[in-house]
């Protein structure tokens, strides 16, 4: 290496490492450090040749984390170092083996550590070997782009809640995803010019690849499907296609110079190529029935007419099925006697019924070997109100897949969240983030994933800043690119899901005949006496400022019936049962300082009697009012949500309906015996609501 050459990188890599330790610096705050990491981000996309510089220095930190054992900067350290890898035109082989022995060593660490190490050495491996592979992989995917030979699709669903979301913000926010979108005609040709550079390196010329593309015009296309081929055969060839992936890379190059008049000899630099964001569809969440149609439009691309064909064309198939179960209970085949995990048809069978039902230009080609190629990420915008009736959407999918079957087997589903809320942030004990009273799952979040609180919680400020921000400005103004920014990185990184469980609540209403009405609920439940209203504000005010003052005489509230069981360190459960008074019951699954957890309710009663206010903690209650009163409960925070004349509650873990056991009046057994008696006895059947970030919790 010449002694300048030498020197500037010296400095760059110097650079690189004062953005590095800035990041990890735990006395940054965490907007500068979701900030910085943009920042640091852009310096790469914008000058490729600095990628080189930053991965030794990720290198160099990852190695003294394992030397001193400092888990905590694991995590910004092996994402950071991916990002840059996919987004890179080239990194030397000896530094991609340094790379590999390190992230090895990094295997001996506990959970998720080990998991998020291993997902990404497959990657860097596969990225070795066939250089321009993650960047092609990941634009296909996200961009939808059709081709033979890599079937891969993504589609990315925002959902706001109106509750937050003002007209004027949601138009704002809707306006910097959506423009930030890049123009479909230039994909291929960015992916083209990224893969032809990364796998030939000096052997390539940017600047006049870049023009010799343009100049193609519409003929780029044959090009294109020639490099997304050669990258799958080479991904499926492994080592032993290296040289061969290399020199169809170099007949391509030399084609498409040769067909634009440029010289096919060509060498020289290279051309920037800026990892496109996902193409992102926007919705104000008004109607919850709008995500299930998003995910079937999607993964099924069918009309209403043939989605019932399809529905009823299961029910038959069902039918059958299960006459044949039942007929068939002596053959000593456990399939034969059971109801099956998810649904009788076979997965084949099953497959083929939604090939049929398929349009578009593969309804003629057999599906792919590997199944769900399509993935869903559906990212909701919101507080806990928005949290609650995602669970309770989710929910409701869950109760139509296990009938149907029909999203199961073709689309793999990923949920994001992203904190906003309308209401005043103040500094919460106990977490360093600024956090409102809505925002309890995202406090949560952030303790158990300070990635996570660095880089996504930060936004929940300064999103509704947007609406102000634009009103000063023409619409035809550059979108937001840090919120755009966070937002693919998110999608990109945050694949460790933090599981919350979901609650079914029975809500009995006086004067209702007939079965309870059937909830769910994922983080909060308030239950309050209209007549008693001011006393419980009285008690909250006196406990906040910690007053204590002598109790009148008389009524303080209704008394209540409270039947539950106890959640004991010995996991045996101890049933419990009580008279209260009071004036309101605050049901709570997520405590202000809890790291883990997350499998039991807080019960707190609002009471004057001191021996009442003890917390509760349980996975199983019940809640009945013994006088001739009413109450009402509102459900995760939200008004939208609320029933009015309850006379009871029951609450208990809510049971995923793909598991639940079947019977059937046909049979002289109950298939649910069966079941119970089965393998289902050793499966968890609680309904778990999945979100991504970035490190997730070891279960």
């Amino acid at each position: 290496m010449e002694p300048s050459t030498a020197s500037m990188s010296s400095a760059v890599e110097s650079s690189m490492y004062t953005s590095i330790r800035a990041i990890l610096r735990q006395a940054a705050s965490s907007c500068n450090k979701g900030m910085l990491r943009w920042t640091l981000h852009k310096k790469v996309e914008t000058h490729p040749s600095n990628s080189v510089s930053l991965v030794r220095v990720l290198v160099k930190e990852l190695e003294k984390v394992e030397r001193i054992d400092d888990k905590m900067h694991v995590i910004p350290l092996l994402h950071t170092l991916i990002y840059v890898i996919i987004q890179s035109g080239h990194i030397p082989c000896n530094l991609y083996q340094r790379v590999y022995e390190c992230l090895k060593r990094l295997l001996t660490l506990p959970e998720p550590y080990c998991t998020i190490t291993l997902r990404y050495m497959r990657s860097i491996k596969m990225e070795q070997i066939t250089p321009g592979a993650l960047y092609q992989r990941r634009v296909i995917a996200e961009q939808s782009l059709r081709n033979k030979h890599f079937p891969k699709q993504e589609k990315v669903f925002v959902f706001a809640d109106p509750a937050v979301f003002s007209g004027p913000l949601w138009q704002a926010v809707r306006a910097d995803l959506e423009l930030a979108s890049p123009q479909s005609d230039t994909l291929a040709r960015l992916v083209l010019l990224h893969t032809l550079q990364a796998g030939l390196v000096k052997a390539c010329h940017g600047p006049i690849l870049t023009q010799a593309l343009e100049d193609l015009g519409e003929d780029v296309e044959q090009y294109f499907q020639e490099v997304v081929l050669a990258v799958e055969q080479s991904i499926e060839n492994g080592e032993a296609g290296r040289d061969q992936y290399q020199t169809r890379l170099q007949h391509i190059y030399s084609d498409i110079l040769t067909s634009a008049n440029q010289d096919p000899k060509a060498r020289g630099s290279l051309s920037n190529t800026p990892l496109p964001s996902p193409k992102i569809h926007f919705h104000l969440w008004t109607n919850e029935e709008e995500l299930w149609n998003e995910l079937m439009n999607f993964t099924l691309n069918v009309s209403p007419s043939e989605r019932n064909s399809m529905y009823q064309e299961e029910e038959e198939e069902k039918d059958v099925s299960k006459r044949v179960s039942l007929l068939s209970v002596d053959s000593g085949i456990e399939k034969d006697r059971s109801p099956g995990f998810r649904g009788r048809m076979k997965p084949e069978d099953k497959m083929a019924l939604v090939q049929e039902n398929i349009k578009g230009p593969t309804s003629s080609t057999p599906l792919p070997k590997e199944e769900g190629n399509h993935t869903a990420r559906i990212v909701v915008m919101g507080d806990d109100r928005v949290l609650g009736r995602l669970a309770k959407a989710y929910h409701s999918i869950r109760k139509r897949e296990a009938k149907y079957l029909i999203l199961t087997k073709r689309v793999n589903l990923q949920i994001y969240y992203i904190p906003v809320t309308n209401e005043p942030i103040v500094n919460s004990p106990g977490s360093t983030s600024q956090v409102g009273d809505r925002l309890s799952l995202a406090s949560f979040l952030g303790r158990v994933d300070p990635w996570y609180e660095s880089n996504i919680n930060s936004l929940g400020a300064m999103i509704p800043k947007l609406a102000g921000t634009q009103s000063s400005h023409s619409r035809s103004s550059e979108p937001n690119l840090f919120l755009v920014d966070v937002l693919s990185y998110y999608l990109r990184c945050g694949l460790q899901p933090v599981h919350f469980t979901l609650y079914s609540v029975k809500i009995s209403v006086s004067g209702q005949t007939g079965s309870p009405v059937e909830e769910v609920f994922v983080s909060h439940l308030e239950a309050e006496f209209p007549e008693f209203k001011t006393l419980r504000e009285n008690l909250r005010q006196e406990r906040s400022s910690r007053r204590r003052t002598r109790k009148p005489l008389g009524t303080c509230g209704a008394v209540v019936s409270v039947n539950y069981s106890k959640v004991s360190l010995s996991k045996q459960e101890v049933v419990k049962g009580m008279s209260v008074m009071t004036c309101g019951v605050v049901i709570s699954a997520i405590s202000p300082n809890e790291t883990e957890g997350l499998d039991f309710l807080t019960v707190n009663f609002d009471s004057t009697n001191p021996r009442c206010c003890a917390e509760i903690r349980t996975q199983n209650i019940k809640i009945r009012i013994l006088e001739d009163k009413t109450f009402t409960v509102c459900l995760d925070k939200d008004c939208r949500r609320k029933y009015t004349h309850v006379q009871s509650i029951e609450i208990s873990p809510c049971l995923d309906p793909g598991y639940c056991p079947q019977t059937s009046s046909k049979s002289n057994f109950s298939v649910g015996e069966e079941w119970e008696a089965g393998l289902s006895k050793y499966l968890c059947k609680i309904l778990p609501l999945p979100i991504n970030t970035f490190t997730g919790i070891n279960h």
